[in-house]
């Protein structure tokens, strides 16, 4: 079974540290990008970050200096850190793949950064 599952949302204050983690299960992980998005209430889900099967990143101007995508593939695992964080940054987060004809995503966590 293909599968992501996230995990370390929570609630933060503002200018605090999250880390976020995707463990994958079902497929060939190490060959495929791996990718973070967000979806705040009222807004359309956005790409936050995204990183190679060779470890090239990109990131969302907003986030860049702040978040860190990266990956293990020896555990099968991808992870973003997220360093000063702040109010606008509340959203739930996916873990996301290309792997199959529509991708495959994970349930979300949510993050919330209070001010």
């Amino acid at each position: 079974q293909v599968q992501l599952v996230e995990s370390g949302g929570g609630l933060v204050q503002a200018g605090g540290s999250l880390e976020l983690s995707c463990v994958a299960s079902g497929f060939t992980f190490y060959i495929y990008a791996m990718n973070w998005y967000r979806q705040a209430p009222g807004k359309q889900r956005e790409l936050v970050a995204r990183i190679g099967s060779g470890g090239t990143t990109r990131y969302l101007d907003s986030v860049k200096g702040r978040f860190t995508i990266s990956r293990d593939n020896a555990k099968n695992t991808a992870y973003l850190q997220m360093n000063r964080l702040k109010p606008e940054d509340t959203a739930v987060y996916y873990c996301n793949t290309e792997y199959g004809p529509r991708g495959v995503w994970g349930q979300g966590t949510q993050v919330t950064v209070s001010s």
